[in-house]
Order: structure tokens, then C-alpha cells, then sequence
């Protein structure tokens, strides 16, 4: 039994100087600072189906974390756990239940997800497989900021945790954040990475934003209401009860049917997670140790190279680094890449055995004017067909002034790509104008000057379509040509990617931008005609 059951379950009534040698006692038998196992300073992220590509040496789990404060602001208390012990967690899961604090929910809701949870095993065993490479790295930081360790299952919920997930509404990542809200908790997105799929990066703006939740409810449920549906809606929804005289539980806020059932969802994950032969569910063996090591980089690499180099295939090392938009790693933007915990050591050994070599095949580029991709490729040597597939750019479109473009690294070309392109590249893109010509007929006392402004050209556009001198005078009845956009420059005008820039939601609101309800990978929740706020 633990020491914090034996205190606050066993022995409510204990004379004080026995609980003190009791205190004495326990704290003699835990496990000691120095055996916890490694906090890595990035975290990994790989498909379900991976694994190390060699066994990784055991190493000693952390000690149970004490009942200590989520923040200076709100302390919370840890429950008595029967499955708590003094030994160490033999696996994730151990680990994951000796953590537990936040109070159960327990209603229909929370029947209806256990049911549609355990009647689908292949599909939670395949979620929980696909975990394997970050949970761990999610679990040591819940524990280092002393937050509740069901947290760690949230991205159950979010993703079905797959750091490669986009939803319709365009929320990216395992934990699922918004354009605007990504920026907010300061998640790079540019046309080299996308942080918000950065499981080190977006793990630690998810659980910042989790921690101001809990400091703005002063409740987990309502916590987790506000991270689902944006905090502006659940702050709405207290003040209606308020005023109402309602109670201020989650259970008793009127929302919409996604945020309903999302508690609920994440209860039933950690029912099953706490009892899987209860619910005839098999989780797979997962290890109390890192999956991954961050490596640091100083050069420009491709991403080919950089697979090629720690020896492992490249959708492996895609899965590991999903934040990667094309196929080079700047230093100046991604100092480290993940691997594999064995294989990190084979890379750092071949890189060294390259050192003084060149690693990337490309570079940034930034366009000095609006240009067509054709006089793009011309410009730095590459076919059109190509400079379109890395850049992501369609037909018919312009490269707006300003834009930085991936291309062809020059051979006296060996410097690094600079840290604000790194850091800013963005590609800007504008629709091609497709003129067509119509005929209109001068009118009595009408110049070049007059009939251009009448029909929204120059004077000496007009002339030139018309071969006619700039002060030529014309006569009523006068046929003249005008070249005006067709249609189609209407059609690819509504087509253009528009450049916006993501707001910063206030600190009342993070959390403002519609979402639909069918963003959860898992999608058990009936859909609601209304839609909640999105990350």
C-alpha cells in the first residue's frame, strides 16, 4: 500500500506521533531522485506500428509523484490509488494509473463511451499501439509540472494519437491546435515546419494551455469543457447558470453535444486504462522508458541524408519528425531531430565521419519580384515541374514578391539557410490575369483618356491594343478593342490561397475559431448542430 493510502485511507484517526513514524518510515523505502530514468529535452513521434530498431536498456521508473500543486495558483489533492505501490512501474500504463487526481465522472455518458470503447478492441488496441513512441516523454511532463496523469490520455481523444491528423477545420496535430491559437502559444507554422504536429513543441503549448484553463475554472471538468469549446463558451454557459441559480458543474451546463460527450469519452479511456480485464481490453506492453533521443544538428540537411545516416528507413524518420513540411531540416529553425534510441548513436557516428561535407541539396529563396513559376525555375535552375511539386504551388498562379521558395542548393552555395528565413518563410501566391478582348464603340466627344477610365484601363494600353496614337481623336461610332479579365481570372481569383495572418486570441478567449464535431479521430460522440471553438 502507499504511503499517501496507509495516511489518508487506513489511518484517519492515528495519534500524530505515530503518523509521523509512519511518514519517517515510507519515505525511507522510496525510490531515490537519482534512479528516476531520463528527461529527454525533445520528445518523438512515430506511427503505430513502430518501435525501436534494437532493445533499449531498462531503466528505473520514477518514484509515485506526490500530492503536490498543479500550480502556484490552484493546489490539487491526488486520490488514494489501491494500485499505488512502493516498488517501481513495470510499464506505462502502471505509471499512467499511479498518477491519476482528477475526480471521476460517473453518469450514462460515461456508460455510453465504455461501451462503444469496448466493443471495438482491435480499434483501442491500435490506438493505444499507436502511442508508443511519445507517451512516455507526455507522462514525464504531466509529472514534472505536477498535473494529473489522465491528461496523458487526452490525445486518445483529440488525434486517436496521430501527430499527423488535420481536421476539416484545419486543427493539425496530436493535440489538435488551430492556425491562430497555435501562434498564440508560440507554435512556429511556416513553409519549413509546422510545430503544432511537433510532439515536444505542441505537448508543451498543449499542457500551458491546460494549466491557464485549470487557474481560469478552478476545475478540471470545466478545464477540459473550455479546452474542447474555447474558454469565452464555457464562461458564458457559468454565467447563464449563475444567473439562473444553477449549479456551476460541468454535468449541469448547457453545450454543445461534441463538449457533452467529451469528458465523458476521456473518463471511459480511463476506466478501461485502470481495468482492462474488466472490459475484456488488451493493452499493448509499453515500457517505462524513453522510445527516442534528440540528436542536435548544426548543418543544413536533407531529410533523405539524415534517415540515410542513423540507418533508419525514411517513413520511419518522417514519423519521428512530423513537423518537417519539405524534404530539408534547417539548423537555423529545427536544432535537433528524433530517433530512435539506439539509432541516434549511429547517426551522431556518421555524421562525424562527414563532418566537412556537404548534407543538404537545397536552399531558401526569396523571390525579388511577382513572378510566374516558369520564370521561377528558369531563374534558379530547375524545371517548372519540379519548383512546383516542393513548393506546393498550382497551376496558373503568380509567386507574389517576397515569397521564400525552396530550391536547388548552388554548388559554391554551402552556407547555412539564415534563421529569419528559417523561422518566416512563407510562400505568397496570386492568380494569374487572363485577359480577353471585347469590342466598344467611341462616343461623340470621346477621347482614349475618357473611354480608358470608363472602362478601367490606362489611356495607354487602350492605345496600344488599338495601334492608335495616345492623342489620336476619335469619331462616334468608333470600333475599339478593350482587354478586360475573363472569367476565369474571376474563378481563379476565388481559388487563391489567401495570405491571412492568425490573430492572437485574447486571454479571455485563446479559442475562437468554429469547429466541426467530427475532428476526433475515434468520432463516438453524435454531432451537435452546433459547433464548438477549436484549438
Amino acid at each position: 500500500m502507499n504511503l499517501f493510502d496507509l495516511t489518508f485511507a487506513s489511518i484517519p484517526r492515528l495519534h500524530g506521533s505515530l503518523l509521523l513514524a509512519l511518514i519517517l518510515s515510507g519515505c525511507a523505502t522510496t525510490t531515490p531522485e537519482a534512479d528516476r530514468a531520463p528527461v529527454l529535452p525533445t520528445p518523438a513521434v512515430a506511427a503505430a506500428e513502430q518501435a525501436p530498431s534494437a532493445p533499449i536498456a531498462p531503466v528505473l521508473a520514477p518514484s509515485a509523484p506526490a500530492p503536490v500543486a498543479t500550480s502556484s495558483e490552484r493546489p490539487i489533492d491526488l486520490k488514494a490509488n489501491a494500485l499505488m505501490g512502493l516498488q517501481a512501474q513495470t510499464d506505462i500504463w502502471e505509471r499512467i494509473r499511479m498518477g491519476f487526481a482528477m475526480p471521476d465522472l460517473d453518469n450514462d455518458l460515461v456508460r455510453n463511451r465504455e461501451v462503444w470503447y469496448a466493443s471495438r478492441p482491435d480499434y483501442f488496441l491500435r490506438m493505444t499501439e499507436r502511442s508508443r513512441p511519445y507517451i512516455f516523454h507526455i507522462v514525464e511532463e504531466l509529472e514534472r509540472r505536477k498535473m494529473p496523469t489522465e491528461l496523458a490520455l487526452l490525445p486518445f481523444i483529440e488525434s486517436a494519437f496521430n501527430p499527423q491528423a488535420v481536421s476539416t477545420a484545419k486543427a493539425a496535430g496530436m493535440w489538435q491546435f488551430m492556425p491562430a491559437t497555435g501562434k498564440y502559444f508560440d507554435l512556429k507554422q511556416n513553409l519549413f515546419r509546422d510545430e503544432r504536429r511537433d510532439v515536444l513543441e505542441s505537448t508543451r503549448a498543449a499542457l500551458d494551455y491546460l494549466q491557464k484553463l485549470y487557474n481560469m475554472f478552478g476545475d478540471w471538468h470545466l478545464a477540459l469543457a473550455a479546452y474542447n469549446w474555447g474558454e469565452g463558451s464555457v464562461g458564458r454557459a457559468l454565467a447563464r447558470n449563475r444567473a439562473q441559480g444553477k449549479p456551476l458543474t460541468y454535468s449541469d451546463l448547457r453545450m454543445p453535444d461534441e463538449t457533452r460527450f467529451y469528458v465523458p469519452k476521456l473518463q471511459a479511456v480511463k476506466n478501461i486504462i485502470a481495468q482492462p480485464e474488466a472490459f475484456k481490453t488488451v493493452l499493448p506492453l509499453i515500457q517505462n522508458h524513453p522510445f527516442f533521443k534528440s540528436v542536435p544538428i548544426d548543418k543544413d540537411i536533407d531529410v533523405e541524408m539524415a534517415a540515410k545516416l542513423a540507418n533508419v528507413s525514411l517513413k520511419d524518420f518522417k514519423a519521428l519528425n512530423p513537423a518537417m513540411n519539405r524534404p530539408v531540416i534547417l539548423a537555423a529553425g529545427t536544432p535537433q531531430i528524433l530517433l530512435p534510441w539506439d539509432n541516434a548513436t549511429v547517426f551522431e557516428n556518421n555524421l562525424q565521419s562527414r563532418a566537412g561535407t556537404r548534407l543538404s541539396s537545397w536552399t531558401a529563396w526569396l523571390a525579388p519580384r511577382t513572378m510566374k513559376a516558369e520564370d521561377v525555375a528558369k531563374e534558379v535552375g530547375m524545371s517548372t515541374e519540379q519548383l512546383r511539386s516542393v513548393n506546393g504551388i498550382p497551376p496558373r498562379m503568380l509567386v507574389k514578391a517576397g515569397s521564400t521558395l525552396l530550391v536547388h542548393r548552388p554548388q559554391q552555395k554551402e552556407s547555412n539557410v539564415a534563421e529569419h528565413l528559417a523561422d518566416n518563410g512563407h510562400l505568397l501566391l496570386a492568380p494569374e490575369v487572363v485577359l480577353r478582348k471585347v469590342f466598344i464603340s467611341a462616343r461623340q466627344g470621346d477621347t482614349l483618356a475618357l473611354l480608358a477610365a470608363r472602362h478601367g484601363v490606362t489611356a495607354a494600353n487602350l492605345a496600344t491594343w488599338n495601334d492608335l496614337n495616345p492623342n489620336a481623336k476619335l469619331t462616334a461610332g468608333k470600333k475599339l478593342a478593350v482587354l478586360v479579365p475573363s472569367k476565369e481570372t474571376k474563378r481563379l481569383s476565388k481559388a487563391a490561397p489567401a495570405a491571412t495572418k492568425g490573430k492572437k486570441p485574447s486571454a479571455t478567449n485563446a479559442k475562437s475559431t468554429a469547429k466541426p464535431a467530427a475532428k476526433s479521430a475515434a468520432k463516438p460522440a453524435p454531432k451537435s448542430t452546433q459547433r464548438p471553438a477549436q484549438r
